[in-house]
């Protein structure tokens, strides 16, 4: 399969300390990939970094070709991005909200109608397309997010914690439908979690992070095989090439954050 994203090297560092040290690797087109890892990591940084967001201290990242630092514009023309906290206007209903997206993406005027309905529909939201997002569950938020990155087409999503604070219900359907999304259009789909058993479930490929470095690369199974252990889960292996137990810190910090900005929509 082609390579979507190119990355070499890639360091980010903040005064004295490195988030991101020299890491490398690629994705191909259509993968579904996972950064695994506890908060601090370096993942998100590193999301950063190529959805343009933040400068590479050294080193490089291409997608499709195109430099994230060189060429910014054309990557993001390429790219979908979802982030950690909440991304959507509650004040303003679906619909607006995917307008108004419409209108930065710079869709043509005659498409964008036309873009809005197939994601409503697509994300199972048409009956709430006209309701305040501010009445929205924690889940129909997130979909509504996913659907704001879909309407240019992009080539590769990015999703950053994508189902922090949600409950196993919402996290299904939330994965139900990028798995959706990922097998009609082809979409690869880049995300980073420190959640085991949803990097297990959805990833063709995982990369092990800690402490700003990228421990092993591969599938679920590989990871497994490698550490010997014919028992071995997906933890045991973050433990195996880590020296760590993967602390979940998760989240108490993120949903209390995730938490507040629900309440600023509401």
């Amino acid at each position: 399969m082609p390579t979507i994203l190119t990355v070499t090297n890639l360091t980010k560092r903040f005064d004295d300390f490195t988030a991101v040290d020299a890491i490398s690797f690629s994705v191909e087109r259509g993968e579904i990939f996972a950064f695994l890892g506890p908060n601090g990591a370096g993942k998100t940084t590193t999301i950063r970094i190529l959805i343009t967001l933040l400068a590479p201290t050294s080193g490089e990242a291409k997608i499709e070709g195109y430099d994230v630092v060189r060429h910014p514009a054309e990557v993001r023309r390429l790219i979908g991005y979802v982030p950690q906290m909440i991304s959507v206007d509650g004040m303003l209903t679906a619909y607006e909200n995917l307008m108004l997206m419409a209108r930065l993406y710079d869709i043509p005027f005659r498409e964008r109608k036309e873009r809005i309905q197939e994601i409503l529909k697509f994300l199972d939201l048409e009956d709430h397309a006209r309701a305040l997002v501010r009445t929205y569950s924690g889940g129909m938020i997130r979909k509504l997010e996913i659907g704001q990155t879909m309407l240019h087409h992009p080539r590769i999503l990015f999703l950053d914690e994508p189902t922090t604070g949600l409950d196993p219900v919402a996290k299904q359907n939330v994965w139900d439908h990028l798995l959706e999304l990922h097998d009609k259009f082809g979409t690869t789909i880049f995300f980073s979690t420190h959640n085991m058993d949803e990097a297990e479930d959805v990833c063709t490929r995982v990369a092990i992070m800690n402490t700003g470095k990228i421990a092993i690369i591969g599938t679920t199974s590989e990871l497994k095989e490698k550490t010997g252990n014919s028992e071995a889960t997906l933890e045991d292996s973050f433990v195996f090439f880590t020296g760590n137990s993967l602390r979940e810190t998760t989240n108490f910090r993120e949903v209390r954050s995730a938490r507040r900005a629900e309440r600023r929509l509401g």
